[in-house]
């Protein structure tokens, strides 16, 4: 038999995170639903873009006549990190960073703003169509983190959206 009692852990646990004032976000009374179906992210123009308004429509919703814009700026950048002996990149990091402000389209003026970054890795050795499918999952993937990451900062300033 053992004195530690499970049970008697987690109910406080639970106690504690009640009292603490925590609320899930998409709750009925949480500050997520202040963004849902109501910001409307700017036409992209590159396949990144495409890819980081593909995923923050996904939880934002698609809206087309919203009350808040979210424009976001995209920058990538690819460096080595493993070169082999002939002097060839086999790995490379594809680091990204997106600015964003959110603005609100009937007083025009900007709610927030903030920067995201990240990055992720693919290996470039190989056939020339495997190194730029590698590339392009990377791309993919880096731009739901730094969707995830935007939704993020974004649920945290709902608090200060106005009505």
């Amino acid at each position: 038999m053992s004195c530690f009692n499970r049970r008697l852990v987690l109910l406080c646990g639970l106690a504690a995170l009640a009292g603490c004032g925590f609320s899930p976000a998409y709750a009925p009374s949480g500050d997520g639903g202040a963004l849902l179906n109501r910001v409307q992210v700017t036409a992209p123009s590159t396949r990144a873009g495409f890819l980081l308004t593909q995923e923050l429509e996904s939880r934002l919703g698609r809206v087309p006549d919203a009350r808040f814009v979210l424009a976001p700026s995209i920058s990538l950048q690819r460096s080595a990190i493993a070169i082999s002996a002939q002097n060839v990149a086999t790995r490379l990091n594809l680091l990204g960073n997106v600015t964003y402000t959110l603005r609100d389209t009937l007083t025009d003026t900007v709610v927030t703003r903030g920067s995201v970054n990240s990055f992720t890795s693919y290996s470039a050795s190989g056939t020339p169509v495997a190194a730029q499918a590698a590339e392009r999952d990377a791309e993919e993937r880096l731009m739901r983190i730094l969707a995830d990451q935007m939704i993020t900062r974004l649920l945290a300033a709902a608090d200060d959206l106005p009505e």
